[in-house]
C-alpha cells in the first residue's frame, strides 16, 4: 500500500461540484488500496476576497491580523472537502496547518516550513481516515498562525509527501490543478506548445523561476532535496499529466525542454558610484531588508568608479528606489535610473550540458527577427534575455521554434513509479513512531 498527497487548487474546489470530483479522485485511490492525505486551498478567488475585505477595514493592516483572516480561507474549503469524502463513504477529517504538525519560521505572510510532527496524519491514517489538510499555512514555535506566501499550498503539499516518505512506498505527490500537465511554453502564449510527460527537477525549477505558473519554485526546490516525486494533473478529466522527477541518462538528449517568459520588469541602475569593496553587499542588504526579490544584476567597471544595474518586477519599483536612493546618500555620489517596460524570456533544459550552439541559435533567431537583446544571462541549463515587452510574446514563439519545441515527440515519457529510486530521507524534524527525529531546519 503506497501512501499518496493530493492537493487541489483553489479553482479545483471553486464549487460544490468540483468538489464532489476532486472527491471522487480522492475515493478512487482510497478504493485501489492506498493512503491519502488530501491539502486544498481556499476556493476560487477567496484569499484576494478577504485581503480586499481587510482593505475596507483599513489602509494598513498588520501582517499577524492578515495571516489570521487569510487562514480561514482554507478552513472553509477542507471542512467541504472533508464533508464530499464522508458522503461518499470516506472516512475523512479536516485539519488546520497547526493540527497537522506544520511548524513555521513564524515570518507573517511568507512564512517558511521548518518541520513536520507526522503523528496526528499517522493517527488520522491508522484509523482509517483521510486527513484533509489546509495549504498555505502553519503554526510557528510561538504558536502563531502564519501562511507562506505565493504557492504555498503546493509547499504544503510537498512538504507533507516528504515527511511521509511517499517515494519509499511507490506513491507521489499528485498536483491537481486547472491546467493538463507542464507544457514547452505557455500555451496561451505558444498554441503550438506541447505537454511534457516527464520533466527534471532542475529543469521545472528553473522555469518556475523564469516565469512558468504550473508550480511555485519553494515546492520543485523541497521535492528535489527529498526526492518527492511530483505529478501534475488536471483535477477534473483523466489525463496522464506530467512526472517531476531526478534527472536520468535519456534527459540529457533534449538540448531544450521549455521556454518560458517573465513580463512587467524593470531595470534600476545606479551610475557612477565608487568602485569599492562592500559598496554591492550594501546596496542589496537594502534591498533584501526591502523584501524585494532581485532577478538578474549586472556590474560594469570603470577604474574607480562603477555602475550597477538589476531587475525586479514592476511592483517592487516603488519599494527599491527608495532602498536605491538611501544607499546612494550613504556612499555621496552617483545617480539613479530606472526603466521599465521590460520582459525576459528563457530556455531550459539539462540537454544544455552536453550540447553546444544553443546560445547561437537563439540569438541568431531573434536577430533574423529584428528583435534587440537588452541583455543576456546564462547558467548551465538556461539562457535568458531581456527585451522589450513589445517584443516578448513574439520572442518567446521564435525561441520557442528554434529548438523544435513544437514537434510531437519532444517530451521524454516515463511512468511515476520509476522516479522513486533514489529518493532521500524524510523530511527533517519529522515525528516518526511516536519517537521524535532531531529537529532540523529545512527551508
Amino acid at each position: 500500500m503506497a501512501v499518496f498527497v493530493q492537493k487541489f487548487g483553489g479553482t479545483s474546489v471553486g464549487d460544490p461540484q468540483r468538489i464532489a470530483r476532486c472527491a471522487a479522485r480522492v475515493q478512487q485511490r482510497v478504493r485501489d488500496g492506498h493512503s491519502v492525505v488530501v491539502v486544498v486551498s481556499a476556493m476560487g478567488h477567496t484569499t484576494d476576497e478577504l485581503i480586499g475585505l481587510a482593505g475596507r477595514v483599513t489602509d494598513s493592516p498588520s501582517r499577524r491580523e492578515l495571516d489570521m483572516l487569510m487562514a480561514t480561507g482554507e478552513q472553509v474549503s477542507v471542512a467541504l472537502v472533508a464533508m464530499a469524502l464522508e458522503r461518499l463513504g470516506v472516512p475523512a477529517a479536516s485539519l488546520t496547518g497547526g493540527q497537522a504538525g506544520i511548524t513555521t519560521d513564524g515570518a507573517f505572510g511568507r512564512a517558511r516550513v521548518m518541520g513536520v510532527d507526522r503523528s496526528r496524519l499517522d493517527a488520522e491514517l491508522a484509523a482509517g481516515r483521510v486527513p484533509v489538510v489546509c495549504g498555505f499555512q502553519g503554526i510557528s514555535r510561538d504558536g502563531e498562525i502564519t501562511t507562506l506566501g505565493r504557492g504555498g499550498s503546493d509547499t504544503t503539499a510537498v512538504a507533507l509527501a516528504a515527511a511521509l516518505r511517499v517515494a519509499e512506498q511507490g506513491g507521489c505527490c499528485e498536483i491537481f490543478t486547472d491546467v493538463d500537465g507542464v507544457y514547452t511554453a505557455d500555451p496561451r502564449l505558444v498554441p503550438s506548445a506541447s505537454k511534457l510527460s516527464r520533466i527534471s527537477y532542475e529543469e521545472m525549477l528553473e522555469l518556475a523561476l523564469l516565469g512558468a505558473q504550473v508550480m511555485h519554485p519553494r515546492a520543485v526546490l523541497f521535492g528535489e532535496r527529498y526526492g518527492v516525486p511530483i505529478h501534475v494533473r488536471h483535477s477534473q478529466r483523466p489525463d496522464e499529466g506530467t512526472l517531476i522527477c531526478r534527472e536520468t541518462p535519456e534527459m540529457e538528449e533534449v538540448m531544450v525542454v521549455g521556454a518560458a517568459l517573465k513580463p512587467d520588469l524593470g531595470r534600476v541602475s545606479l551610475r557612477r558610484i565608487p568602485n569599492n569593496p562592500g559598496v554591492q553587499g550594501m546596496l542589496f542588504e537594502a534591498v533584501a531588508k526591502a523584501g524585494i526579490m532581485v532577478d538578474d544584476i549586472m556590474q560594469t567597471e570603470f577604474g574607480e568608479i562603477a555602475s550597477i544595474s538589476f531587475t525586479v518586477d514592476h511592483g517592487d519599483l516603488a519599494d527599491v528606489k527608495i532602498a536605491a536612493s538611501q544607499v546612494l546618500d550613504r556612499v555621496g555620489t552617483g545617480e539613479l535610473a530606472i526603466e521599465i517596460g521590460l520582459a525576459k524570456i528563457s530556455v531550459v533544459g539539462t540537454g544544455m550540458k552536453s550540447h553546444v550552439g544553443v546560445a547561437s541559435r537563439m540569438f541568431t533567431a531573434l536577430g533574423a527577427a529584428g528583435i534587440p537583446i537588452h541583455n543576456i544571462t546564462t547558467s548551465e541549463i538556461k539562457i535568458s534575455c531581456i527585451l522589450g515587452k513589445e517584443h516578448a510574446q513574439r520572442a518567446l514563439g521564435i525561441a520557442h521554434e528554434a529548438f523544435g519545441l513544437d514537434r510531437p515527440g519532444a517530451s521524454v515519457g516515463t511512468s511515476v513509479g520509476a522516479s522513486a529510486a533514489g529518493a532521500q530521507p524524510a523530511l527533517a524534524g519529522a515525528v516518526i513512531g511516536g519517537t521524535a527525529a532531531s529537529a532540523t531546519t529545512i527551508a
